[in-house]
């Protein structure tokens, strides 16, 4: 069951997010959150942890630890806390990509439980649009990511094993299989 809570999240995400797009994409990125959340809730989710899946991207995007002391102050400090700790940089100081990625990765072995579920439904959600586009465009789609092919292959494989021995179960598979599916339309 959700409250008022949750729909202020949700307008509350729409709004800190409105003029953004998806990544080499007109998509909304609404989009992606509402995904996020959705996949959170059915996996189990709670109410906090689907407006962490709702806010999961606000620290990094939308106004750094400002960002997370207003989702502390509107949610309460569990919600603030998962949305830090899927958060890969402060949204000032973004340090290099593998960098980034590969603390983010060894991150994964300490986050809460929490945080563990709203990140594996966040890449889970990202490697599906990126099989699709795959499928839609081409090769062409890793040249919208930093890491472009070999850096992003490496990077979802990582995030599937890693969350796969963090936390085994359905949505640990559903990833590793997405990522699979990923690898083979990639070659």
């Amino acid at each position: 069951m959700t409250s008022d809570r949750f729909d202020d999240a949700l307008s509350y995400a729409s709004r800190l997010h409105r003029s953004q797009r998806r990544k080499g994409a007109n998509i909304p990125y609404i989009s992606h959150l509402l995904s996020v959340c959705a996949l959170v809730i059915e996996y189990g989710g709670d109410e906090d942890q689907a407006i962490a899946g709702l806010l999961h991207d606000a620290v990094e995007d939308q106004g750094g630890m400002d960002a997370a002391r207003d989702i502390e102050a509107r949610y309460g400090p569990r919600v603030a806390r998962i949305v830090l700790e899927c958060s890969d940089n402060d949204g000032h100081t973004k340090p290099k990509w593998r960098d980034r990625k590969e603390a983010y990765l060894s991150g994964i072995t300490d986050k809460s439980d929490d945080a563990v579920l709203v990140t594996a439904c966040d890449k889970l959600h990202n490697a599906t649009t990126i099989l699709h586009d795959l499928q839609s465009i081409g090769p062409d789609v890793f040249n919208r990511f930093t890491g472009r092919r070999d850096g992003t292959l490496w990077y979802y494989r990582a995030l599937a094993d890693t969350l796969a021995a963090r936390q085994p179960g359905p949505l640990a598979a559903r990833l590793s299989a997405m990522v699979t599916q990923i690898e083979r339309a990639a070659c």
